[in-house]
């Protein structure tokens, strides 16, 4: 969210107290079987249909999410997609016509389509927007006038108190009074508008800064209220807000379990994982949508990134495997400079050049998609542990995966529930098999895994 663009993090505590709870079996709360959802950060609209014909749809991502398609302030940096002038599709990363083709075209790939929706807040400072609007703080031709903004009109200082939380500006951002019934209005038009166009749903930029109260009364106005749902509201321990008021709106990111990723991978023992999710003292799984890292996290540190190595390719592997939460995957571009914009206004043309990171098509990263949509509904089954970070577990009799995170080569039988036969380690492309008991040898280098599940019976080329 904004709340990055003055390069400040909110550095918040990650309770890693592992109560002795079993691991959960909880169903997501996207529709349908396929819940992974591949994060495009500053992806142009075009890329990321190329993007839905050549890999996230035969890699079976349920959802793609796109970076805001509003129109916003001019500049290069990420963070200027953040700040709105008007909702006109028009920013940086295509107009309304490339915006709708990119729709068309995931959905045509069986991959239904998230909006990252900035609705908390307007732009600060005067200026042009990317689709030719002038705007200034506080009046926005067309769209807001002051009186349609907060009358708090200074920054938020204290995370402790509800209404400087909910009512002042998110780092000096014009704050939209979400309590009136005709912003309301104004930004159920704009989500109406891209439902419209066909979006499947939407990420809530800034939950947290806006009442559940008020959230439920903008959904409730939209054309199909029964819309993916999926709202940014950061847990900090002694906060006013807490992210549990927004399960009634719909899922809410935890991001308690990215930040406990990092935790474990970088400084403790995987074994610990075995109740990963309410036993910690999460959210609902149902109600989750989880993450190894987003664009303001690798930012600021506070979780695992692409900079991590193999603990976050395994962490990313951990998080698709394990039957907690609807899980986000980030793929994004490389950085020194935490404000730096995207490579090439956005534009995405080829994975691994020009700096792009391309995470969701990582062979361990992307290979469990399917792993994840083969075992869903299935509970956690099977655990084996060294004591240590070399980890194994089953989804049922529908998948098997072990994580060797340690410096020295696995060599084991592993125990499952999968049916006789001959798999594909989905990880590393080689056969394996399963003998009448359920049984498997494997030898895991270090910081590899495999990767099993039934609709990977044979490699093929």
């Amino acid at each position: 969210m904004a709340r990055r663009l003055l390069s400040t993090a909110l550095a918040l505590t990650a309770g890693a107290a592992a109560l002795v709870v079993p691991a959960g079996s909880a169903q997501a709360a996207p529709p349908g079987a396929k819940d992974v959802t591949a994060v495009m950060f500053e992806w142009k609209f075009a890329s990321i249909a190329k993007a839905c014909t050549d890999t996230l749809g035969p890699a079976g991502y349920g959802y793609v999410q796109a970076s805001p398609p509003q129109e916003h302030i001019q500049g290069g940096q990420w963070w200027t997609s953040y700040q709105p002038v008007s909702y006109k599709i028009a920013g940086r990363l295509g107009d309304r016509a490339a915006f709708k083709n990119m729709v068309d075209t995931c959905h045509a790939a069986g991959v239904k389509v998230v909006a990252d929706a900035v609705i908390n807040h307007m732009a600060a400072g005067n200026g042009t927007g990317t689709g030719g609007s002038s705007y200034e703080k506080y009046t926005y031709p067309g769209t807001y006038s002051g009186a349609d903004l907060d009358d708090c009109r200074s920054q938020i200082t204290n995370y402790g108190d509800r209404g400087n939380v909910q009512n002042c500006e998110l780092v000096g951002l014009a704050d939209l009074d979400t309590g009136e019934e005709y912003v309301r209005g104004r930004i159920a038009a704009y989500l109406n508008d891209l439902l419209s166009l066909g979006v499947d749903g939407f990420r809530i930029d800034g939950a947290k800064h806006i009442p559940a109260g008020d959230l439920a009364a903008i959904k409730g106005r939209l054309t199909n209220s029964g819309v993916y749902w999926k709202q940014e509201a950061i847990f900090g321990a002694g906060e006013a807000v807490s992210p549990t008021e927004y399960l009634g709106t719909g899922d809410v990111q935890e991001f308690r379990y990215a930040r406990s990723l990092k935790q474990v991978f970088n400084n403790e023992n995987l074994a610990y994982l075995k109740n990963y999710g309410e036993g910690w003292g999460f959210m609902e799984g149902g109600k989750s949508a989880v993450l190894v890292d987003n664009h303001d996290t690798e930012r600021g540190g506070d979780t695992l990134s692409y900079k991590d190595g193999a603990n976050y390719t395994l962490a990313n592997v951990f998080m698709l495997a394990w039957p907690y939460g609807s899980p986000d995957v980030h793929s994004g571009y490389e950085f020194s400079d935490r404000d730096a914009g995207p490579p090439n206004g956005g534009t995405v043309k080829a994975c691994y050049n020009d700096g792009w990171k391309c995470q969701h098509n990582w062979r361990e990263i992307s290979s469990m998609v399917a792993f994840r949509n083969a075992s869903r509904g299935q509970s956690a089954t099977n655990w084996w542990d060294n004591g240590g970070d070399q980890i194994a577990f089953g989804r049922g009799d529908k998948a098997y995966v072990a994580i060797n995170h340690e410096g020295s080569t696995l060599n084991r039988a592993f125990q499952t529930s999968l049916p006789a036969g001959a798999y594909c380690d989905v990880q590393s492309g080689r056969g394996v098999n399963v003998d009448g008991s359920g049984r498997f040898t494997a030898s895991l280098g270090a910081n590899t895994a495999v990767a099993l599940h039934v609709n990977a019976r044979s490699c093929t080329p």
